[in-house]
């Protein structure tokens, strides 16, 4: 996986409140917060458009980020988002610290893939996804972009699982880490009216 590298520029914000936030968004900025790294909270803004721009790549929800404010740099991740009900407006922006030793836990998309050329789908079978994203575990450094479902060789009504995807070194998923972790569905192949019509066939063929 190749990484991205995602480097925004804040300003340290000390004038707080409902007044100066809707002063800040009238001057295309974002307030923010980072938080977390055994420092104090520091409430900051960002550039409004740069934001969206980096927003629109799914890598930036689950990637290690710089914080470059007021030249002196953070590394962070992205926690929480609060978005306009209405418009295409980020209200507020919430970064948690990191630390080179310190794991922690975000949530990943996941990529599927070779889904065409499942046995399952190959005789009229469709895919479903069960989950878009999991919780994953790990270092800074080890944190994946995305894991990929590869559904090479599934069959139809063959279900998918947790303990099926193929980890990178270094990381968990944080729903198999309790000691009665739950090894959810993650992708399956059903049979569709189709399917089903082509399969009694074949079956009624072969009799």
């Amino acid at each position: 996986m190749s990484k991205v590298d995602f480097t925004l520029s804040a300003e340290v914000r000390t004038d707080l409140g409902k007044g100066a936030s809707r002063r800040l968004r009238h001057a295309d900025r974002v307030p923010a917060i980072v938080y977390g790294g055994n420092k104090e909270p520091m409430n900051i803004s960002l550039e409004h458009l740069k934001l969206i721009h980096n927003l629109e790549n799914e890598a930036f929800y689950s990637h290690i980020l710089t914080l470059d404010i007021g030249g002196k740099k953070e590394k962070a991740v992205l926690k929480d988002l609060q978005r306009h009900p209405a418009k295409p407006i980020i209200l507020h922006a919430d970064f948690l610290r990191v630390s080179d030793t310190e794991k922690l836990k975000m949530h990943v998309p996941l990529h599927f893939i070779n889904e065409s050329s499942a046995p399952g789908v190959k005789v009229g079978g469709v895919v479903t996804h069960n989950l878009t994203e999991v919780e994953v575990l790990c270092l800074p450094q080890d944190l994946p972009e995305y894991l990929e479902v590869d559904l090479t060789g599934v069959e139809i009504e063959q279900i998918l699982h947790l303990t099926d995807i193929k980890l990178p070194k270094g990381v968990e998923l944080v729903e198999l880490t309790h000691g009665e972790g739950h090894d959810q569905a993650v992708a399956a192949i059903h049979k569709t009216r189709a399917s089903k019509e082509t399969t009694e066939e074949s079956e009624g063929e072969g009799a």
